[in-house]
């Protein structure tokens, strides 16, 4: 019999659970603005900096540095991993909240 399942210290965190919850929910191939993800969250710069830097150093978002015209843009997405990672985390808490009930056992045959 195993325990309860293991909930990924590394999404669990609050504002880490927000931001790869959002990412979560764009396209493939699509990446959101560092400005506009802000908002969303309604982080500061600081604080979504530095979740994204921890999701990043566990490759689970992808963070690309780039310009547009002379403006420097941060744009983000959720990597493979990180959405695997996701997709085993909700699993997992779905697993807490919902626990398959034990079965009865069958009745042994008298003969």
């Amino acid at each position: 019999m195993s325990g309860p399942p293991e909930l990924d210290p590394v999404i669990h965190a609050q504002a880490r659970l927000r931001v790869v919850a959002t990412l979560s929910t764009l396209n493939e191939g699509d990446r959101i603005a560092f400005p506009r993800l802000q908002e969303i969250l309604a982080m500061t710069a600081g604080n979504l900096s530095v979740h994204l830097r921890k999701l990043e150093d566990a490759g689970y978002v992808e963070v690309t540095k780039t310009h547009h015209g002379r403006t420097p843009a941060t744009l983000a997405r959720l990597s493979r991993r990180g959405q695997a990672a996701f997709e085993e985390y909700t699993a997992a808490v779905r697993a807490l909240l919902d626990p398959v009930p034990p079965t009865d056992p069958q009745p042994e045959e008298q003969t």
